[in-house]
């Protein structure tokens, strides 16, 4: 949380901002240790948001909102209700709204829970330029490699 917090301070020093960012941090933590959905969902709604909706209910009316508010618990929410990691990136997709941020933190939690498909890790790396990929490599070392 510390450092999450500290690297959020850099480019969104707003109270909300660093909340969001810690509440995907915690739920990121709990999937890389295993634990399940209901867990994840029990520490985000204890200390940072409710979770108390279905993206079903929520895509009517959902509009851009780039605040933490408005797109942290969305997310986490595609990936509560999301089945495997691209059926979360998909769902997230669909709320339209601010999708590529929104895709991005749910994708980064399905990741963690059940690990990047092969076929969709081997498309991104593709898509990085030497020195991201360099970049990839070095963090995959540092954790052990890739997740999944």
């Amino acid at each position: 949380r510390a450092l999450a917090r500290a690297v959020t301070m850099a480019s969104h020093d707003h109270p909300e901002a660093i909340r969001g960012a810690e509440a995907v941090t915690v739920a990121v933590r709990l999937a890389l240790e295993g634990e399940g959905k209901a867990a994840i969902r029990r520490a985000v709604e204890a200390e940072f948001y409710p979770l108390g909706f279905t993206i079903a209910q929520r895509r009517p009316a959902y509009r851009f909102d780039a605040t933490c508010p408005g797109s942290v618990p969305e997310a986490i929410v595609c990936f509560l209700e999301g089945e495997g990691f691209e059926g979360t990136l998909r769902l997230a997709v669909s709320l339209g709204g601010d999708s590529d941020t929104i895709a991005s933190i749910a994708g980064a939690i399905a990741g963690a829970h059940w690990g990047v498909p092969p076929a969709i890790a081997q498309e991104c790396e593709r898509r990085l330029d030497g020195p991201l990929l360099d970049l990839l490599r070095g963090l995959e070392g540092r954790l052990g490699g890739t997740p999944g």
